[in-house]
């Protein structure tokens, strides 16, 4: 099969902005749109396994919980493993964590720690880049694993928050499909 010829911009039409939501101002991008449309969805993975290949991933690294979808799918067209990268309790054997600072509070992410050799080539994957708190976080949690991460990919961007500037700063390359100003 070969891959749907849809350009960014025409994924970028796919993605329904929601006003005012979860709080007044803010204008939510939401995927369940471009995920729902066959050809839209096939054509982000087909754009992110090309990122990724270029990249010389060894395995993809996904953020719960829509980094699993994009993830996941880009690991399978690669034929190349995924590695789950999971809220707390949701892991069934001995995990590595790293607990990290949140707008309002904190949050905490685990791996397996025996799902990644050292010196791997680890390419992360999500749906989007907001503050990069939770990716900068995912990056050092596998890098303490010791994967190699000098890569991250994301369908959205958010560049006015600032995440994909942060993750370059810590020497991470960042390639997204689409960006939003203003949010």
């Amino acid at each position: 099969m070969t891959a749907p010829h849809l350009s960014r911009e025409q994924l970028k039409a796919l993605v329904r902005t929601i006003p005012d939501f979860p709080h007044p101002g803010i204008q939510f991008r939401d995927i369940t749109t471009l995920i729902g449309h066959h050809q839209g969805m096939a054509a982000s993975v087909h754009h992110l396994a090309q990122l990724a290949d270029s990249a010389g991933a060894h395995k993809i690294a996904g953020m719960e919980a829509r980094g699993f979808i994009f993830g996941a799918a880009v690991a399978v067209q690669l034929g190349i493993g995924f590695v789950p990268v999971r809220k707390p309790g949701k892991l069934p054997m001995q995990t590595i964590g790293i607990d990290y600072a949140l707008e309002y509070g904190s949050d905490r992410l685990e791996i397996d720690p025996g799902a990644i050799e050292p010196g791997q080539r680890i390419v992360m994957v999500d749906d989007l880049i907001a503050t990069g708190g939770t990716a900068l976080a995912s990056a050092e949690l596998l890098r303490r694993a010791g994967a190699v991460i000098e890569h991250a990919l994301f369908v959205i961007d958010l560049p006015d928050l600032g995440g994909a500037a942060r993750l370059r700063e810590a020497g991470i390359d960042v390639c997204t499909l689409m960006e939003f100003e203003g949010d």
